[in-house]
This record gives structure tokens, C-alpha cells and sequence, in this order.
């Protein structure tokens, strides 16, 4: 098999290859689904899980919790832009981990931080790189919004109504450009040897093709937050890793990326169990 994977890599021709994945069409509530998948993987590795959940849950609460005592806008700043190089490597282990459910083999953790640290980092990096161009304009842009602040030393809520409403409204934006590139994006380079510019493109792509399913997805994320952060972040320990998992599989249900050649080492190298079964 190593033999017939090697000889697969080397007779692919890259300039032949598709600029995009093709997607497939979800049915509305197919994210629901992903959850039911992630909770299945979750059970079956809980310690692997956990380890990712308490990392990122004390990084995020690290940033909210300084961002609310210290209120310093460079540190905020400094903080978040860190975390935006972090998070790629945090969800790459996550999806590390349901690979190696789904080729029937016992959850290493050397392995999984090997291919969040290591294996990828290259891609990881140049799509950091992508999520940090759109954290700076979003920065930009909210410094800009503040001429819409009220300026008079008393102000009510109907005062502030028009300056919530433009944050919102730019908020909402930025965050629906940094859903699509990012929804499908590092699965694919997770599963196949491709280029971060390919499976961004493919992310954007396959999230405006399907935007009621993946409005169903990211209102689920957004919830799982929401209520993670209320716990006192405690819950964010179990849903973080849940939603890496859940991403992986809607990955799988969405994108057909067999067009695209296999990594030559690592844990995608090899076929899941159920493409075997296909065969």
C-alpha cells in the first residue's frame, strides 16, 4: 500500500489538478448530524479531548478575563492576534484525533500533536497568515465605527442605538467572511495534500452553496460558545472539542476532495475504513 500511495503522489500532476473541491448539496439540518458524529468521537477518545478542551478553554478565558481587567486595547490586541496563529494548530489535533478513530487505530496523542506541530504547519501558517489579514481590517474597521460613539458626557441606550447597530452590522460581516473561509479550509488540508488558496476557496465556495445549512452550523457553534462562556467557562472544556470533531465530519458530508491526492506520510496517508468497505 506505501508503495502504490508513493507512486499515486509521484504521477499527479499538480497543473492538472481542479482550482476547487466540488461540494455536495446539504440538506438543512445535516449540522445536527455532525454534532451526533462529534459526540460519538468524543466518547471514544475523552482523555485526547479533554487535553485539547482545558488548553483552548484556558486560552480563551485567559484573553477575556485580562481583556476585562485590564481593558487595554493593544493587549487585547496582542492577545487575540496570538491566538489567530494558535487556533489552526489547536484544530488540526482535533481533527488528528477523529482520523485515527476512523481508521480503526488507537488515538495517539504523539501522533496528533506531531500533525498539529509539525506535519501541516507550513499550510497552517499561510492560512493564519489569511486569518490575521481579516483580524487587522476587522480591527480597522472598529476603530473607525467609534466616530459613531455618542460624544455627550451623559447618553442613554437610545443614544448608543446607532453605534451597537453599525458595530453589528460590520461585526457580522467580518465574522461571515472568517466563517467561510475557515469552515472547511483546515479539514482539507487535514485530509489532502492541497494548498491553503485551494481549500480556502473550496470553504467559501461550498458555505455559499449550502447558506441554510451553514447558518444551522454556525448558529450551533455560536450557542455552544455562548453557553461554554456562561458555565464560567467550564463548558467550554466539552464543547470546543465537540465542535472540532463535528467540523471534521461535515467536511466529510460536504466536500468531495478525492480529486486530490493523498499526503504521502501521516495519518491521512492511509484510506479511512469506510472507503475500504467501498471498494
Amino acid at each position: 500500500m506505501v508503495h502504490e500511495q508513493q507512486t499515486e503522489a509521484e504521477t499527479v500532476n499538480r497543473d492538472e489538478l481542479p482550482f476547487v473541491a466540488p461540494c455536495r448539496d446539504l440538506e438543512l439540518f445535516a449540522p445536527f448530524n455532525w454534532v451526533r458524529k462529534g459526540l460519538a468521537d468524543l466518547r471514544k477518545a475523552p482523555v485526547p479531548s479533554m487535553v485539547y478542551g482545558v488548553l483552548a478553554t484556558i486560552l480563551i478565558a485567559a484573553i477575556c478575563l485580562l481583556a476585562w481587567g485590564y481593558g487595554s486595547y493593544w493587549f487585547v490586541f496582542a492577545m487575540l492576534g496570538g491566538f489567530v496563529f494558535l487556533a489552526p494548530v489547536a484544530c488540526i489535533g482535533i481533527y488528528a484525533i477523529s482520523a485515527q478513530i476512523e481508521r480503526g487505530e488507537t488515538v495517539s496523542m504523539r501522533r496528533t500533536f506531531r500533525a498539529a506541530g509539525q506535519r501541516y504547519i507550513g499550510n497552517e501558517m499561510i492560512f493564519a497568515l489569511v486569518l490575521l489579514v481579516i483580524f487587522l481590517l476587522w480591527v480597522r474597521a472598529g476603530s473607525v465605527i467609534s466616530i459613531f460613539f455618542p460624544t455627550e458626557a451623559d447618553y442613554g441606550w437610545r443614544d448608543l442605538l446607532g453605534y451597537l447597530s453599525v458595530g453589528t452590522f460590520v461585526g457580522a460581516i467580518f465574522t461571515g467572511i472568517t466563517f467561510c473561509a475557515s469552515a472547511f479550509s483546515l479539514p482539507m488540508i487535514m485530509h489532502r495534500d492541497v494548498d491553503a488558496v485551494t481549500a480556502v476557496v473550496t470553504s467559501v465556495n461550498a458555505v455559499l452553496r449550502n447558506k441554510a445549512a451553514m447558518f444551522v452550523w454556525i448558529s450551533l457553534i455560536l450557542f455552544g460558545l455562548v453557553l461554554g462562556v456562561a458555565t464560567a467557562f467550564v463548558g467550554l472544556i466539552f464543547i470546543l472539542p465537540l465542535i472540532g470533531f463535528a467540523s471534521w465530519h461535515g467536511y466529510l458530508d460536504t466536500i468531495d476532495a478525492s480529486a486530490f491526492p493523498r499526503h504521502e506520510v501521516g495519518i491521512t496517508a492511509s484510506p479511512r475504513k469506510s472507503d475500504l468497505s467501498g471498494l
